[in-house]
């Protein structure tokens, strides 16, 4: 007998279908984030890169800096990646041509991302979109949609009412729903003498943008504890934006996995959100003591997010984006490896108990479900994935960094 066959059979001892955690998982789109590929630098401004809300570190050599780059590293990662997969695209990678010149972001259209809705179309993508609140001039003291200078918040709020726009063009020709997520680094350094002006202008500014009916569009507004240079008060906490969701219908609260306190955890709010929410939005990410977007990897509190998504029934619910760049590395790898943790996650998920464990806690046997809980740890997953990985056309572990390698050597070190 085979690994797998052997761990088939271990798996429905336990009353578990390893094909249909499988075909579950080959349903379930990821949506991979495009600015890993170039350190969140864009299109729109070059030379400028990632700042004014946004940091990145590193010096890796084989960045991509144009479109066609871009594109040509997405498809080698997605090349060595299993299953259903969307780009989560950020207004700042608007395609400029000579038919589409520069043109500043609150002046946007859907024709400057065409490009990309016929990349996706020619490779079965999906699109999740983003208006790009940092990395410009017009972020005034910190501030964007929150400032009180009204020249800056009306640059930002018909910036984000353009990318909810173009959201909405993309699901039609793609016959399909666009994330659309709202996130802005605005806040102060130091103790604030005003906090709830800020929060009303806010408030204010989202009334605004979200006013136009975008039926293709799922929106979203993305919380966060704190930040560099904003260590003191942010102006989108999570208790301002999960109220706003609340009393908004329509607009949905995104949590980040690396955007509140070290000792919070996502995977605790997803039940505190199902009975009033039908998505739940999440940006999957490692944080390490703070908002550092590290490349995702099969640890304990992803696994821990991915089963209480599936213990409540919520996997299709969820509407799962990736959010980490680090230049420190590959980025062909940091693609692949944290896109395929995501996934590990889901099938580990999948694989688990819970019919057996819900009955232990109901019954308040607590001492069986911490023992299934434990020895459902070891039980022969890996043996799943890698089958998984084999009928889906890609490398199984230990066999897909030799490919990255390859390109690294014969077309990133070749970009000057």
């Amino acid at each position: 007998m085979t690994m797998y066959e052997l761990a088939k059979e271990r798996f429905a001892a336990l009353g578990l279908d390893t094909e249909k955690a499988m075909e579950t998982l080959r349903k379930k789109a990821i949506s991979i984030n495009c600015w890993q590929g170039d350190d969140v630098v864009g299109f729109d401004n070059p030379d400028g890169g990632a700042g004014n809300g946004i940091q990145t570190t590193g010096n890796y050599p084989g960045r991509a800096r144009s479109f066609e780059e871009l594109k040509a590293d997405f498809l080698k990662a997605a090349s060595m990646i299993p299953g259903k997969k969307r780009i989560n695209l950020h207004a700042c990678y608007a395609v400029f041509d000579k038919e589409h010149p520069w043109v500043d972001r609150d002046q946007l259209t859907y024709d400057y991302f065409a490009p990309w809705v016929a990349f996706a179309k020619e490779n079965d993508l999906g699109i999740d979109f983003n208006p790009t609140v940092f990395s410009h001039p017009m972020m005034k003291d910190g501030l964007s949609l929150s400032s009180p200078d009204e020249k800056v918040r009306r640059f930002w709020i018909d910036h984000c009412k353009a990318t909810r726009r173009i959201a909405e063009r993309i699901g039609q020709e793609l016959n399909d729903e666009v994330l659309n997520n709202v996130w802005i680094p605005d806040g102060y350094k130091d103790i604030p003498s005003d906090r709830l002006g800020p929060r009303l202008r806010l408030k204010e500014a989202l009334d605004e943008i979200f006013a136009e009916p975008c039926p293709h569009v799922i929106d979203c507004v993305e919380s966060k504890v704190f930040a560099i240079g904003v260590e003191s008060y942010t102006v989108g906490s999570n208790e301002f934006y999960l109220a706003y969701a609340a009393t908004h219908p329509g607009i949905y609260d995104l949590m980040d996995m690396g955007h509140f306190h070290p000792q919070e955890f996502v995977s605790d709010k997803v039940s505190a959100l199902l009975p009033y929410f039908d998505r739940i939005p999440l940006h999957v990410t490692r944080p390490v003591r703070w908002d550092s977007d590290h490349v995702v990897l099969l640890d304990d509190e992803l696994k821990e997010l991915m089963k209480e998504l599936v213990r409540c029934g919520a996997l299709e619910k969820a509407v799962i984006g990736l959010d980490f760049f680090d230049a420190s590395i590959n980025r062909i790898a940091a693609w692949v490896l944290g896109t395929r943790a995501a996934q590990k996650a889901i099938l580990f998920a999948l694989l688990q108990p819970d019919a057996e464990l819900k009955k232990a806690q109901d019954e308040g046997d607590f001492t069986r479900r911490l023992v299934l809980m434990e020895e459902a740890k070891t039980l022969p997953f890996g043996a799943v994935w890698e089958e998984y990985c084999r009928r889906t056309g890609v490398p199984a572990d230990g066999a897909w960094f030799d490919g990255v390698r390859a390109y690294e050597r014969d077309v990133l070190l070749k970009r000057n």
